[in-house]
């Protein structure tokens, strides 16, 4: 009777114990599936052209671009923030309309991914939600993975559709309002670093409002003539 007296106790601290390990584990999973990197190829009129390429991890992506290859774009939506990062330069700053790939190749929550391109899309311009649509349009599997298909309706040519994996919480493909198909091809599951979507020390922020506004007050500066 005392042996079992003295090894309950024992076995009950170790159920805990296995226990917490479960659920540490259980909820490391998600997050180690959404970690993966790939290349951007955008396809029109049968011709296929390299955009760069993308790395995600969790709630934040890295995109980096042919058209801008002094630098580098970091998006978290978490906040939600966009940046374009210029290291040679020692300088990063909004992305604002510098690229619309900050505005549609951005991690999303499956079952309500227009909340995060909303907020990413408010970033780069003001939106006036009265133009501004977005809805589930079914299902289609790609690339052997299931995806959920999502229309943006928005003015000025920036309505898209975009297909999301679900398991990695990312549009996999994007076809803009011209018909280009922008796809993230050859998709690699694999860790990423953290550093990889930081901002590296020692850059300072520029701010290119700023400048014009300094250049509004100095002696250089013209005013344009008044419309008639």
């Amino acid at each position: 009777m005392k042996r079992n007296e003295k090894t309950c106790p024992i076995s009950r601290s170790v159920a805990a114990g296995l226990l917490a390990v479960a659920i540490l584990a259980g909820a490391a999973i998600p997050a180690m599936a959404q970690q993966f990197s790939a290349d951007l190829v955008a396809n029109k009129d049968d011709t296929a052209t390299a955009m760069g390429a993308l790395r995600v991890s969790g709630g934040k992506a890295r995109i980096e671009t042919s058209a801008l290859p002094d630098g580098f774009f970091l998006i978290d939506t978490g906040k939600p923030a966009a940046y374009f990062v210029r290291p040679a330069a020692r300088v990063y700053m909004d992305a604002r309309q510098s690229s619309p790939l900050t505005r549609m190749f951005i991690p999303v929550d499956p079952d309500d991914p227009c909340r995060q391109w909303l907020a990413m899309a408010q970033l780069s311009a003001p939106i006036d939600l009265a133009t501004w649509h977005c809805q589930r349009d079914g299902e289609e599997r790609i690339a052997g993975h299931d995806t959920d298909v999502f229309r943006i309706a928005a003015p000025s040519g920036l309505s898209f559709v975009g297909w999301i994996d679900r398991a990695r919480r990312f549009p996999v493909r994007i076809r803009t309002a011209d018909g280009t198909v922008i796809a993230a091809d050859h998709i690699r599951d694999e860790p990423q670093a953290a550093q990889t979507f930081e901002i590296p020390a020692g850059l300072r922020k520029f701010d290119p409002q700023a400048l014009i506004r300094r250049i509004q007050q100095s002696d250089v500066w013209v005013e344009p003539p008044a419309s008639e």
